[in-house]
């Protein structure tokens, strides 16, 4: 059976890191070509994968009829444009998390799925991490009886990634701490849960310890390469909310940059029965009761690269026509509670969210 071709729109760090080994690893996906803006970046990758063909103009790769799959991973201003440009052409897409900046934009990229019946998933690969699979496992068993809260962490010391650059940008990223980290985060709870409807939420977002560019004093910064002393900074570094949804409420304090020599990265979903907290990337533990007993329970088991089970069931997708996790049908929930957070934020009151 021949392998189905593919292209990478976007050929920075999470293309390296996580799509582009995760198709080479995967047996029915050839990669022929790498997509970037900066010529020498899909070169690069050219010369560092021995394979594909590097172009800079997306629309080149959408009009060749070989391609039947492309994952985006360009910055986020760009990833409605492309999805929707790449559907059309009839193109299946992954796109990189979060699915759009804004839910505006997120709609516009299903109603073209819709329209088109090409596959879109969306990178929230934590729905294909083992650990958060053996949680959704327990929680649907009802072995932690009715989930009636979770509390969401995503805390670091000083942590903003490429300060000054694309990801401190509001007008190419769409938000800060809560559209880059707070996705995930949210998505997993979603996930877990059962993807219940939101409801209502309040917010506040806060753009504080990143204005004074010059002078922020950082413990580690992700795509320090991005850094810019002279650019801009216009994004949330921290937010607080609560989310009521048709199931649990959902009470989350995430920041880039606290002023907490601290990082605290987890999920505690809280239950009748017993209660569970994931740490974040890492194990998880389970807290319960037993023949009058309080009892604790830690979990050992294998866990395979979550980028690469993906990125292998985006290709199943693309030769099946199955819905993965990801679909941008059941990602457009967790698209709504971001939205909701910023409009609550701006407006300082409760919102709605339809």
């Amino acid at each position: 059976m021949s392998k189905v071709k593919v292209a990478v729109i976007g050929c920075g760090t999470i293309a390296n890191s996580a799509h582009i080994p995760s198709y080479l690893g995967c047996p029915d996906a050839e990669i022929k070509y790498f997509c970037d803006i900066i010529p020498e970046r899909a070169e690069a990758a050219v010369a560092k994968y021995g394979c594909g063909k590097a172009v800079v103009d997306y629309k080149e790769v959408l009009a060749d009829p070989e391609i039947e799959a492309i994952s985006v991973c360009t910055p986020n201003k760009m990833h409605s444009i492309i999805t929707c440009d790449a559907l059309r052409a009839g193109k299946h897409v992954l796109c990189e998390k979060p699915a759009a900046r804004t839910l505006p934009e997120v709609i516009k990229m299903q109603e073209a799925q819709h329209e088109t019946g090409k596959t879109l998933n969306i990178g929230v690969v934590n729905r294909f991490n083992d650990g958060v699979n053996h949680i959704k496992r327990i929680i649907d068993s009802g072995e932690l009886g009715e989930i009636y809260s979770v509390y969401v962490s995503f805390r670091a010391h000083r942590s903003i990634p490429g300060i000054g650059g694309a990801f401190t940008t509001k007008e190419i990223a769409g938000g800060g701490a809560l559209i880059d980290w707070g996705v995930h985060y949210l998505d997993i709870v979603m996930y877990c849960t059962g993807d219940p409807a939101p409801r209502t939420v309040s917010a506040e977002a806060f753009c504080k310890l990143g204005k004074d560019i010059a002078n922020y004093n950082y413990t580690y910064m992700w795509a320090e390469n991005t850094r810019d002393v002279n650019g801009t900074y216009d994004v949330d570094d921290s937010v607080v909310g609560i989310v009521r949804t048709e199931g649990p409420t959902i009470t989350f304090n995430g920041a880039w940059a606290q002023n907490i020599g601290e990082n605290e990265q987890y999920i505690d979903f809280m239950g009748t029965k017993g209660g569970i907290r994931l740490y974040y990337g890492k194990h998880f533990e389970m807290w319960s009761t037993k023949d009058g007993m309080l009892t604790k329970t830690s979990f050992e088991y294998n866990s395979k690269n979550h980028f690469q089970t993906e990125i292998n069931a985006f290709i199943n997708c693309v030769k099946t026509g199955e819905k993965a996790p990801s679909h941008i049908d059941t990602n457009i929930i967790t698209a709504k509670i971001l939205q909701g957070v910023y409009d609550s934020s701006e407006a300082h009151r409760e919102i709605e969210i339809n």
